[in-house]
C-alpha cells in the first residue's frame, strides 16, 4: 500500500457484527482469538474487501456486546498478520491482499467446462440470418462502417427500452461489438490511470480486468446474501470519490441477486448527488425465470437519467457468437462514447447486426422458450448438488445463468485445482473479487445440458471430499 490510507467503504458497527454472527467459539475464554478469526473470515469470503474501514474499537465493542480490551485485542492480532492496517486519527482499515490466482485452465474438450455462464444458440437463429442474408444486398452499395449502428435495429433496441418504462429514442442507442465492449469504451472516455470505479463484490471477473487494464483502481462494496449494502455504496460515493461505478442490478453475476426498486431508486439518487456516472449491466435482464418478466423492477436508468450508461447483450439472450450488444445513454454522452470509439474501432459486422434485427423484430417466442429451457437446467443443477452435495449452501436464484455457492469451509481455490483432475472445470472464488479471497464460494453455471450438470456435481463431491481428506490429513499431523 506504500503507507497510503485506502478509500473504500466503510463498515459500521451495527453491520459487522451482524456479519460475524455467533462469533464467539470458546466462550470469553478465547474471545480475542474468536473474534479476530471471524474478522478474518469476512475478509477471506469478500465481504470486507481491501480498504473497508472498520468502527472503531468502542462503537465495535458496543456492537458485539463485548469489552473494548477484547475488540482491541482482536484488532492486535489482525495487526500483527497484515490483515489490518491503523494509523493514529486515521482508524484501522482492511490490508490484506490475496496471495495470487490459480492461471486460467487450459482447453481441454475431454473436460466437463463449468467456466461459462453462456447458453448455446436458440433455435430460430439460422432463420434470423437467412432473412438477413436477403437484406444485405441494399448495404453493399455502402461503406459498411456503421458508425452508432444499422438505424433498424437502434430503433428496435430503444422499442425495447421504452416498453420496459424508459422511453428511448435511437439517438440515445449504439451497437457495441458486446457488452464488455461497451463497458471498455465508458471506461476510456470516464475513468483514466490511477481513478477509482466503485464495483460489487463479487462480481464480474473481466469487468475486472477491465479496470486493471485501463490502470484504474476497483473500489469494492461486498454484495452480502441478502443484497447490496446500500450503506456502504452511499459512503464509499462519498469517502472514494470514483470517477465510475458498475453495477449489475439484473440477476448479478454471479449471485443471482435482483436488486428492487426501491434500492435503485436509493443508489439513483446517491449517483446524481455524487455526480458520479455509472454503467449498469443488463446482460441478463432477459433471463427472468419467475414467469412474470412484467413484474420486474424499472431501468435503474430511469432514477438518474443523465448519470446511468446501461449495457446490453445479445449473448445471453440469443447467442454469444454474434458478437454484439449495445449502451444506452443520454444523446450528449453517447456522442462523446461514439467520439472515443473511433480510437478503438468503426463499428459493428453489418450481417450480424441485420439477423439481430430480426431477432429483435419478434422476440418473445424466443426468449420464453429460452427461458424455459433454463429454467429446466437450473432446477437440475439444484437437484444434483442436493443429492452430491448437501452441505453446500445456495440461493436459488429468479434469473441468470449461475448459482452462488457457500462452500462448507474455505477451500475454493483448492477445489478448482482438484476438480480439474476429476475432469471438470470451475472458476475459484478469488476470480469474482476485486483482490482475491472469496474462499467459501464458487460458481456453478447452468448452461449445459442436464446430463452433464448431474456428472459435474458428481465429479465435483468427489474432488472437495478428497480436497475436505488432505485437510484433515495435515490437521492430524500437525497435532
Amino acid at each position: 500500500m506504500n503507507g497510503e490510507i485506502p478509500l473504500g467503504g466503510r463498515v459500521s458497527g451495527t453491520r459487522l457484527a451482524d456479519l460475524l454472527g455467533n462469533w464467539r467459539r470458546h466462550g470469553n475464554r478465547r474471545g480475542a482469538a474468536d473474534l479476530a478469526a471471524a474478522i478474518e473470515l469476512q475478509v477471506q469470503d469478500g465481504q470486507l474487501p481491501l480498504g473497508t474501514r472498520l468502527p472503531a474499537e468502542r462503537e465495535l465493542a458496543e456492537a458485539l456486546g463485548a469489552s473494548r480490551t477484547m475488540v482491541a485485542a482482536a484488532l492486535d492480532r489482525l495487526r500483527e498478520s497484515g490483515m489490518v492496517a491503523s494509523r493514529r486519527g486515521a482508524g484501522s482499515w482492511v490490508a490484506a491482499r490475496a496471495s495470487g490466482l490459480p492461471p486460467a485452465p487450459a482447453a481441454d474438450t475431454g473436460l466437463i467446462d463449468l467456466t461459462r455462464a453462456s447458453p448455446p444458440a436458440i433455435s430460430g437463429l439460422v432463420p434470423a440470418f437467412d432473412a438477413a442474408r436477403q437484406r444485405l444486398p441494399e448495404q453493399l452499395s455502402k461503406t459498411g462502417y456503421t458508425g452508432l449502428g444499422l438505424l433498424d435495429l437502434r430503433e428496435r433496441v430503444a422499442q425495447r427500452y421504452t416498453d420496459r418504462g424508459l422511453p428511448t429514442t435511437p439517438d440515445q442507442v449504439m451497437i457495441t461489438n458486446g457488452a464488455l465492449h461497451a463497458f471498455v469504451l465508458a471506461l476510456r472516455l470516464l475513468a483514466g490511470p490511477g481513478d477509482r470505479v466503485l464495483v460489487e463484490q463479487p462480481s464480474y471477473p473481466s469487468a475486472f480486468e477491465a479496470i486493471r487494464a485501463a490502470h484504474a483502481v476497483p473500489v469494492p462494496v461486498a454484495l452480502g446474501e441478502r443484497g447490496w449494502d446500500l450503506a456502504g455504496i452511499e459512503a464509499a460515493l462519498r469517502q472514494a470519490g470514483p470517477r465510475l461505478a458498475f453495477l449489475i442490478p439484473d440477476f448479478q453475476n454471479p449471485t443471482g441477486l435482483r436488486l428492487d426498486a426501491e434500492g435503485r431508486e436509493r443508489i439513483g439518487t446517491a449517483l446524481a448527488r455524487a455526480r458520479t456516472p455509472v454503467v449498469v449491466d443488463e446482460t441478463l435482464v432477459d433471463v427472468d425465470l419467475t414467469g412474470d418478466p412484467g413484474a420486474a423492477p424499472p431501468p435503474l436508468a430511469g432514477t438518474a437519467p443523465d448519470w446511468v450508461i446501461t449495457i446490453g447483450s445479445a449473448a445471453k439472450s440469443f447467442w454469444g457468437g454474434l458478437r454484439l450488444g449495445w449502451l444506452r445513454a443520454s444523446e450528449d454522452l453517447l456522442g462523446r462514447l461514439q467520439a472515443a470509439r473511433f480510437a478503438v474501432d468503426l463499428g459493428s459486422p453489418v450481417l450480424e447486426q441485420l439477423a439481430l434485427s430480426e431477432l429483435l423484430a419478434d422476440a418473445e417466442p424466443s426468449l420464453a422458450k429460452r427461458r424455459e429451457e433454463v429454467t429446466a437446467l437450473r432446477d437440475a443443477l439444484v437437484g444434483a448438488l442436493r443429492w452430491y452435495c448437501p452441505d453446500w449452501e445456495f440461493r436459488v436464484p429468479d434469473g441468470g445463468f449461475s448459482l452462488w455457492c457457500r462452500l462448507p469451509e474455505p477451500m475454493s481455490t483448492r477445489l478448482a485445482v482438484a476438480a480439474a483432475g476429476h475432469g471438470v472445470q470451475v472458476v475459484p472464488g478469488a476470480r469474482f473479487g476485486a483482490h482475491g479471497g472469496l474462499e467459501r464460494w464458487v460458481r456453478l453455471p447452468y448452461s449445459l445440458p442436464a446430463e452433464q450438470l448431474y456428472e459435474a456435481v458428481r465429479r465435483l463431491s468427489a474432488a472437495a471430499a478428497s480436497v475436505r481428506g488432505s485437510a484433515c490429513a495435515l490437521d492430524a499431523q500437525i497435532t
